[in-house]
C-alpha cells in the first residue's frame, strides 16, 4: 500500500490523488468524482503516509491501521452500520487498534480513518502489503516531529 500520493486537504471532504507537483501548487484529482483542480500548500495538504494515530505505546502509522482493517474485513469495505453510531465506531476502532489513546483520538478522527479506508477500497488503493517507508518508520523513534498526528 502506497499512501504517499493520497492526500487530504483541510476543508474539503474525501481524499485526493496527487497528479503532479509544481513550484507553487499541487494538481490533484478527487477520488470521489475524478475532478482535477489545483491545491496550494497553504490549503492544509497532508499525505496519508505522514499521518500517525496516537496510542498508549507510541504513535502508529495510518498504513498500519489500514492493514489491520483490511485483514479484519478480508479486503472489503467497512459496513456502513459501524459509521452510523459513535459507540459502534469506538468499539470497532478498539478491535483494530486496542491501544489507541482514547483521550487524544476523537470520534471525528475515527470516523475519518474508517471513511478514508472505504474510499481507498472503492478505488482499489488499499492492500495488505507493507511499504518500504512504513517498515523503516516502524523502526524509527516515535517522537519525530515531521508527522501529522490524529
Amino acid at each position: 500500500m502506497d499512501l504517499n500520493k493520497i492526500l487530504t486537504i483541510t476543508g474539503k471532504s474525501g481524499l485526493f490523488l496527487l497528479l503532479s507537483k509544481t513550484k507553487n501548487n499541487f494538481i490533484v484529482s478527487s477520488l470521489a468524482d475524478g475532478k482535477r483542480f489545483p491545491a496550494f500548500s497553504d490549503d492544509g495538504v497532508a499525505s496519508l503516509e505522514n499521518i500517525l494515530i496516537f496510542t498508549e505505546e507510541g504513535d502508529v502509522p495510518l498504513e498500519t491501521v489500514f492493514r489491520a482493517i483490511f485483514t479484519k474485513e478480508n479486503g472489503n469495505k467497512i459496513d456502513e452500520n459501524h459509521l452510523a453510531d459513535n459507540n459502534r465506531m469506538k468499539a470497532y476502532f478498539l478491535e483494530i487498534l486496542p491501544t489507541y489513546d482514547k483521550e487524544r483520538v476523537y470520534v471525528s478522527n475515527i470516523k475519518k480513518v474508517l471513511t478514508w479506508y472505504n474510499i481507498l477500497v472503492d478505488n482499489g488503493l488499499v492492500d495488505n502489503e507493507v511499504s518500504e517507508k512504513s517498515e523503516n518508520q516502524e523502526k524509527q523513534e516515535p517522537d519525530e516531529p515531521t508527522e501529522t498526528q490524529l
